[in-house]
């Protein structure tokens, strides 16, 4: 799968893209707001990627993605698609490196993911989970058409998240 936006590529993870990975998941606001994964080297993300999200693809036809920009060719973040043990629904999510933030880059490919979904997955409806405390991507998600529905406690997650559904 290979999506382009105005700015952006979006594709699938390959191992080669593990430096990249590891970089995004310590950011200190992945960890805040999404949690630690425990990748503590490259060799990890290697084995994160390969186990995890790249198995993702033929497991569900779907996953996660990387973002990249066209100009430069620069790997900025994240985005995608999970079917999560103890929802019903397939959730978008993203996350993008600080330096790439603010710019519209998780808006377009936020957007672009929803829509490859609903047109070419054939998923309806796509709903999200944000951190109780994370409020950017909150707005963002209600920019692309989802609102606040109710507080929910996941699973394996040890405080609640704010769950996103369909405006309509």
């Amino acid at each position: 799968m290979k999506l382009e936006t105005e700015r952006l590529i979006i594709q699938e993870f390959t191992i080669n893209d593990a430096p990249f990975y590891y970089a995004l998941v310590n950011d200190p606001d992945w960890i805040k707001y999404i949690g630690k994964r425990n990748i503590n080297s490259i060799l990890d993300a290697e084995q994160y990627l390969t186990t995890k999200i790249i198995v993702s693809y033929k497991k569900f036809g779907f996953g996660f993605y990387l973002v990249k920009t066209i100009v430069g060719n620069h790997s900025i973040g994240t985005v995608g698609l999970i079917d999560r043990e103890g929802m019903d629904n397939v959730e978008v999510g993203f996350a993008f490196l600080p330096a790439f933030r603010g710019k519209g880059y998780a808006y377009e490919a936020t957007k672009e993911i929803m829509n490859y979904a609903s047109t070419e997955l054939k998923i309806d409806p796509i709903i999200a989970i944000t951190d109780l405390e994370n409020t950017k991507s909150g707005k963002l998600l209600e920019r692309l058409g989802l609102r606040f529905d109710k507080n929910i406690q996941l699973p394996d997650f040890k405080k609640p998240s704010k769950l996103f559904i369909p405006k309509n």
